[in-house]
């Protein structure tokens, strides 16, 4: 049998995969690093508030999200639904804006992973650099080429490696909240200290909303793979109530372990790259816990979350490209499959693009890099928007044809309250970025919106040259959508 065939993706993913995938999607740097920022900024209340609401937000996403994919599981999920159910015009620029935010994303994760070595290698050459970012592309092509089921089985054992870490970091961090390790206790000495709990007041709030978001990225996941999950209707349910539940324990507990533990002006907050991994919050409160080297094996962990986050990038991008070429919203060899069910040159075209960006920033084109990055910044919040609005047009549709609610597998909570709180705090969110960087400059609006721009320009140009219309609920497509082959 030929190697390249058009069979069709397989269902080969299975529970424990999707809630990995999820997870793995939404948690690494972001709380590893970066969440010390969000104190430093916030204190602890402002950065519970922010990352407590944007976990309501994302829970009414995934609910939406979960409607329709167990009702229509398709890969590419939400670029079908925005064609379906809104405007195919906004379905091609949903999914061209998620394919190259995670195919440039991939190239960030390489950058990232050369910083993160260089941790132990502190004396690399360029030369070494660029083997060292090979290496990892080519650990995460080999886990994306042969299977689904490698994909998923590889994140699973990724995405386990940062669960575990942060379970460990809370039962320690409760310990030395109670004296029990590490000292005397705290008490509520650093939520009382100055200005704190809330120190910066609602802008800051404001501003930590942009970076629990960020944070949060990567659980719309759980729609992409829907194509391939065994049994999609038991499956997605429960993967949407398990996946929330530990997101906001592993956020909303280290957030208040940190805080209880760490004072929020300590200038190390302040550093939130994965090259500051020896001032991470989890680095400090483990070595005053007593942890011998510490900041080693955190700098193992933050290895890690970044080969799963390039690992999902690579997955991610592959399958929405895989699913504009079957729309025929991208050329058709991009929907070739080999005989394992992996769309090939989908995933060829994502690699070279990821390596491409990734060359570009150490040839000394480090400017073109950071627009790229900038211009995929807002992506995330776009496709939340898409799903929000695909959502509502959905119901609307469904109960326009003469369909009854209980014909839907599984029904997201408070509509249409979920879909409209998700819309609003996306657009506040996406509105919010310029003001949240404070800088006031025309460069500083253009960095802030070149994403939200490229995502309009591609907009703008399909509508117009296919002169597509908004689709009326009567008329909204409601077919299952290409089919998926069982394992």
């Amino acid at each position: 049998m030929n190697e390249l065939e058009n069979g069709g993706l397989k269902r080969a993913l299975k529970v424990r995969h999707v809630n990995m995938i999820a997870i793995g999607g939404a948690i690494g740097t972001g709380l590893f690093v970066a969440v010390g920022g969000s104190l430093h900024e916030a204190g602890p209340g402002g950065a519970m508030l922010a990352y407590g609401v944007i976990g309501i937000m994302v829970f009414f996403l995934m609910t939406s999200l979960g409607e329709m994919s167990t009702y229509m599981p398709v890969t590419g999920s939400f670029q079908t639904y925005a064609t379906k159910f809104v405007d195919p015009a906004l379905g091609f620029a949903l999914g061209w804006n998620y394919w190259y935010n995670w195919a440039i994303t991939v190239a960030a994760e390489l950058e990232a992973g050369v910083i993160v070595i260089s941790f132990w290698l502190p004396d690399m050459s360029h030369g070494q650099e660029i083997l060292w970012s090979a290496l990892f592309l080519a650990l995460l092509f080999i886990l994306n080429y042969f299977s689904v089921g490698a994909y998923g089985e590889s994140e699973f054992w990724f995405a386990g490696v940062k669960v575990l870490t942060i379970i460990v970091f809370l039962v320690v961090g409760i310990l030395m909240i109670f004296g029990i390790m590490g000292g005397t206790s705290p008490g509520f000495s650093n939520w009382t200290l100055e200005d704190a709990p809330f120190p910066g007041g609602f802008t800051a709030i404001l501003s930590i909303f942009m970076i629990a978001g960020f944070s949060f990225q990567g659980t719309e996941l759980i729609g992409v793979a829907a194509g391939e999950v065994e049994h999609p209707e038991k499956s997605i349910p429960r993967a949407i109530k398990t996946v929330f539940l530990r997101i906001i324990l592993f956020y909303i507990g280290a957030i208040l372990v940190i805080g209880f533990l760490l004072p929020y002006n300590d200038p190390n907050l302040l550093h939130t790259g994965v090259e500051n991994v020896s001032v991470s919050p989890f680095t400090l409160i483990f070595h005053r816990a007593g942890i011998a080297a510490a900041a080693s094996v955190m700098n193992a962990v933050i290895l890690t979350s970044v080969l799963s986050c390039g690992n999902s990038g690579m997955y991610a991008s592959t399958r929405m490209l895989y699913s504009l070429a079957m729309e025929g919203k991208a050329p058709a060899i991009f929907k070739k499959v080999n005989k394992r069910g992996v769309p090939v040159f989908a995933l060829i075209l994502t690699t070279i693009i990821g390596m491409a960006a990734f060359l570009g920033s150490l040839a000394g084109s480090g400017a073109v890099y950071v627009w790229l990055v900038n211009a995929s910044g807002v992506a995330g919040f776009i496709a939340w928007l898409g799903i929000a609005i695909s959502h509502y047009k959905f119901r609307k549709a469904f109960v326009a044809q003469g369909h009854s609610l209980n014909e839907l597998k599984y029904k997201a909570m408070l509509f249409p309250f979920g879909p409209c709180l998700a819309m609003i705090l996306c657009i506040i969110v996406i509105l919010g970025q310029f003001y949240a960087n404070a800088d006031f400059s025309f460069l500083g609006f253009i960095v802030a919106y070149i994403g939200a721009a490229l995502f309009l320009v591609i907009y703008l140009i399909y509508k117009i040259v296919k002169k597509t219309k908004f689709i009326k609920p009567e008329d909204a497509d409601l077919s299952q959508g290409f089919a998926v082959t069982q394992r």
